[in-house]
């Protein structure tokens, strides 16, 4: 800039680059608060229960200013599963993986899991109205809550082998490994990994 005045060019023009910035920063921030808003209806109605327009009146926006941040109703359901899900490995996963390997941390993972499922029986469980609402339903929606649910069974089963090949399970732990495996993605999976969690809070090493 120095030598541009030096040379009879004038002083620079003030760059755009920041208030651009600013205005994307923004833009992020009123995107996230939607989403959050839209997280919590679809908690309580699932994720056919979320409307753009009740969203644009719970935020005091216009239609077109919530549509204008997701697009179409699809990716605002797609973008609420994603949401969710980093929720889900923020509680549950990546404190879990803090723990020693082996039985330590697929103890965490299991006390966590029921533990947030336990407070969405009341709240509601993304995962499990998901899986009723688009079981026979294929599409986009349904990828990206298949994707989710098997990156989180994924996760079980290599801290059930590593705790295997920790040497600290007995064989009888195997069959939550199997009621993964078996069990629908609704209410009776509730049902099932209660006791399951019980059973491996009671389990210890060889």
């Amino acid at each position: 800039p120095m030598a541009r005045i030096a040379s009879g060019g004038g002083p620079t023009q003030r760059s755009p680059a920041v208030p651009a910035a600013r205005s994307l920063h923004k833009g992020q921030q009123t995107r996230a608060v939607i989403l959050e808003a839209a997280l919590g209806q679809a908690s309580h109605m699932g994720l056919e229960g979320l409307s753009i327009g009740a969203l644009a009146e719970l935020m005091h926006m216009s239609k077109s200013g919530v549509f204008a941040h997701f697009g179409s109703r699809e990716e605002l359901q797609i973008s609420v599963i994603r949401e969710y899900h980093a929720k889900f490995e923020e509680e549950v996963f990546y404190p879990a993986m803090r723990e020693a390997r082996g039985l330590p941390r697929l103890r965490s993972l299991f006390e966590r899991w029921v533990k947030r499922v336990s407070v969405e029986i009341d709240s509601g469980c993304i995962y499990i109205s998901g899986a009723v609402e688009f079981d026979d339903r294929p599409g986009p929606v349904r990828d990206a809550l298949a994707s989710m649910v098997v990156a989180w069974h994924g996760a079980l089963e290599r801290a059930i082998q590593l705790a295997i090949d920790e040497g600290h399970l007995v064989l009888r732990v195997l069959v939550i490994h199997a009621c993964l495996q078996r069990a629908p993605l609704g209410p009776a999976r509730v049902r099932e990994i209660e006791p399951a969690g019980g059973v491996l809070r009671h389990v210890h090493p060889l």
